[in-house]
């Protein structure tokens, strides 16, 4: 195995997260500011997470979902299979502080998602937007997720190199056709992990009217 590094993830009650990343490979081997920004907001409470059922996609090392299951969510991790074994040994790390429930599956976006239904509460996203060929998978697979009750958590760096502005723009109007999106302000965040240029998003599908 490639060497780990951990990164240590401080929490408001209780011992910090030890989460192990990878020292070499693609995305989604570190943790990601986003991924902490987002890990420390759904701590701040406010929004619900004991005994509700929450997805996250993208979960790289899990970081973002093993902190929901710590305020007592039932979590279910989601990456390709590369990382299966990364999100294992988070998962088993951290389970003594663990009080809801947490497992990781493979979910790779644009395909089935049978086997994660009914819709989850939440669906946790920590800067998920960076490859343009990736949009309509996501998207695809957002909109098979979601029910109408369904809280979309969406945290993203925004990044001003090369084509990150436009895929971000675009992925920001393609979700928009069946999203509805607000910005949770900054002074909501964290009072400690938050910064200027990293923004959550809260998204919910758009409530059809009329006959379908």
């Amino acid at each position: 195995a490639m060497a780990g590094f951990v990164r240590e993830l401080e929490r408001r009650h209780g011992p910090a997260l030890r989460l192990e990343q990878r020292a070499a490979g693609g995305v989604g081997c570190v943790v990601w500011d986003a991924a902490l920004v987002l890990a420390k907001f759904l701590e701040t409470g406010a929004c619900p997470l004991a005994r509700r059922h929450v997805l996250e996609l993208g979960a790289g090392t899990g970081a973002v979902g093993i902190m929901a299951a710590t305020l007592g969510a039932n979590v279910t991790v989601t990456d390709l299979e590369e990382l299966q074994e990364l999100l294992m040994v988070n998962i088993e790390n951290n389970k003594h502080l663990v009080t809801g429930s947490v497992r990781a599956k493979v979910l790779k976006w644009g395909e089935d998602v049978t086997e994660f239904q009914p819709p989850p509460d939440y669906i946790l996203m920590a800067d998920c937007i960076y490859y343009e060929e990736s949009l309509e998978p996501l998207l695809k697979t957002l909109k098979d997720l979601t029910g109408p009750d369904t809280c979309v958590l969406c945290c993203y760096e925004q990044r001003t190199m090369g084509k990150n502005p436009e895929i971000e723009r675009k992925y920001f109007e393609l979700l928009q056709r069946d999203f509805e999106l607000e910005k949770i302000p900054l002074d909501r965040h964290d009072e400690e992990y938050r910064s200027e240029d990293i923004h959550i998003m809260n998204i919910h599908r758009k409530q059809t009217v009329g006959p379908q």
